[in-house]
């Protein structure tokens, strides 16, 4: 099932994620509505306060990057193919040289800004399985996970920007919490939490 993309505004994208177990409800359902979602929206990753519940759970699939012809054999065969749920994670340590990319998010549609993040990442987290697991990534898998990692800290990539980037995109930002803009996928914008 396809389900709603909460809009830049609402308040669970700034919360801080909880913890959950294995006797989540219909963890299974999620898990699979939550990958649908992520791929009507054309998404890489998709994190659970994004679908309004402020869990520590996200998703990740970096096959869409695979394509991109700048990137080395390599790293497009790293990309292809990547798809990971991530829950309870916990990021230990981010290391080597910060980074600019132009980051996007499903939340904040038609908005991108070159955000810096380190390249690479540890991370301590559990599977759909509740499997315990500790990785280290990096290039445009540790970007998205880092992108991902916020959205349960109650980050937004926009918190990331200068205050100029910021001021800039304000409007911008104003009009997708008010939900005037288009969009090719579902989303929940604030005002209308109380209509569903």
């Amino acid at each position: 099932m396809i389900l709603p993309i909460v809009a830049y505004g609402d308040p669970v994208l700034k919360k801080l994620g909880v913890d959950i177990n294995k006797d989540y409800p219909k963890l299974d359902s999620l898990l699979e509505n939550m990958f649908e979602t992520m791929y009507n929206a054309c998404g890489v990753g998709l994190a659970a306060p994004q679908i309004g519940l402020a869990i520590r759970l996200f998703i990740v699939d970096t096959t869409p990057f695979s394509d991109d012809e700048d990137l080395s054999a390599e790293e497009q065969k790293a990309l292809n193919g990547f798809k990971r749920i991530f829950i309870n994670p916990k990021i230990v340590k981010e290391e080597g040289d910060e980074w600019a990319f132009n980051e996007g998010c499903l939340s904040i549609p038609d908005v991108r800004e070159d955000v810096f993040r380190k390249s690479k990442v540890t991370i301590e987290y559990l599977d759909e399985n509740f499997k315990a697991h500790t990785e280290v990534f990096d290039g445009l898998i540790a970007r998205v996970i880092q992108h991902e990692y916020d959205h349960i800290e109650g980050i937004l990539f926009t918190d990331k920007l200068s205050s100029l980037k910021k001021r800039l995109i304000k409007g911008k930002l104003g009009n997708i919490s008010k939900g005037k803009i288009d969009v090719d996928y579902r989303m929940r914008f604030p005002d209308q939490k109380k209509k569903r």
